[in-house]
């Protein structure tokens, strides 16, 4: 337990002891107290957290942890000198379940619940920047890129909202499986394509072409972020908006997204993530303002194992949302203490979310 970290690692247990003792209780009201306990113990984590990271701004990890686990929570976030953002480790670890990607019970299911906050999320930050609107189409007239489209959960919507969507994904198997659930529908077969290529192979042909990028749990799997994402500014058009859903490098995205999600709580499969690979919102910013973007806006998402749904929260200590615009567009203030509107019905507590499966690995 000293390895999590002190309070952290005490929040959890006593969370994980209110659930046992809470859903010993009789009836249904034993599993609404179970979730509820849950919920509370690790908001407390959340809490403590937080503390931590005021106490030691601008350390990633505090030094207990960072004693215990010596030079590989201290190593800097590698960058490859290669010509391309690919991880080849990554593409065969995602190439195992290109044929499970529908499966809404299966190793995906956080990310198909994931559509419930970051679809809306998308949706309305772009409408509130647009004087367009196309009533049953609000995304009409836009052409998007879904780096690292897995199978397509995430294109998929977008397409249904009207959007002209480009999917691309390396692992061959992935863009198969979309393409054969996209043509399912006639609609979206008319409103999608999808490639197997990595971003720096399309981006000769494709300079300033979309209007929109989103990269939704792929940064963390990239070999080398810098040039990913000055690949997605050559692609992405002048005033273009940037989506980027990721985890945050914390002592806590550590526990429960690495311990608690795959070797605990099996919600994605071992071996998933890196820790070394997370970004901090404060890099990535960093990064995408070198590169000629404005960050608009970076919001905490958390994912609740015991009901299977996602929610906004203040806390970017696991998960997190990161819209940017490129160069070009007027400047509008920053907001990263509100909210986003839509579906912000809890601020559940989680258990090991730091990590589902990615929507694919780039």
């Amino acid at each position: 337990m000293a390895v999590w970290g002190g309070g952290a690692a005490r929040a959890l247990t006593r969370a994980l002891r209110r659930r046992r003792a809470a859903a010993a209780l009789p009836g249904a009201a034993g599993d609404d107290h179970a979730d509820l306990s849950f919920q509370t113990g690790l908001r407390d984590i959340l809490q403590d957290s937080n503390r931590k990271r005021q106490l030691k701004f601008g350390s990633s990890l505090p030094v207990s942890l960072t004693e215990m686990k010596s030079n590989i929570f201290t190593v800097k976030r590698p960058f490859s000198t290669s010509h391309s953002s690919v991880d080849s480790k990554e593409m065969k670890k995602f190439q195992l379940l290109a044929h499970k990607w529908w499966d809404e019970e299966g190793e995906y299911a956080a990310l198909h619940s994931m559509n419930d906050i970051r679809v809306p999320f998308i949706r309305d930050t772009l409408l509130s920047m647009s004087g367009n609107y196309h009533l049953g189409s609000p995304l009409s007239g836009m052409k998007i890129l879904d780096v690292g489209c897995g199978g397509g959960l995430l294109s998929e919507p977008l397409g249904r909202l009207g959007a002209s969507v480009t999917g691309i994904d390396p692992v061959e198997d992935n863009i198969r499986t979309a393409d054969q659930h996209k043509s399912f529908d006639p609609v979206l077969a008319e409103r999608i394509q999808y490639k197997s290529s990595s971003l720096e192979e399309i981006v000769e042909e494709s300079m300033e072409t979309f209007d929109v990028i989103v990269a939704s749990e792929v940064v963390e799997h990239v070999a080398d972020l810098e040039m990913f994402i000055k690949c997605c500014s050559q692609v992405l058009k002048p005033e273009g908006s940037l989506f980027i859903t990721t985890i945050n490098k914390t002592q806590l995205s550590y526990v429960l997204g690495i311990v608690v999600a795959e070797k605990i709580m099996g919600i994605v499969p071992e071996g998933t993530h890196e820790w070394e690979k997370f970004v901090p919102p404060e890099e990535l910013e960093r990064l995408l303002e070198s590169t000629g973007f404005s960050v608009r806006s970076v919001q905490g998402m958390l994912y609740n194992p015991l009901s299977g749904s996602w929610s906004w929260v203040q806390s970017t200590s696991l998960n997190y949302a990161l819209h940017a615009v490129r160069a070009g567009a007027a400047p509008q203030p920053r907001t990263t203490d509100t909210l986003p509107q839509t579906d912000v019905q809890q601020s559940s507590g989680t258990a090991g979310t730091a990590g589902p499966v990615p929507d694919s690995a780039v």
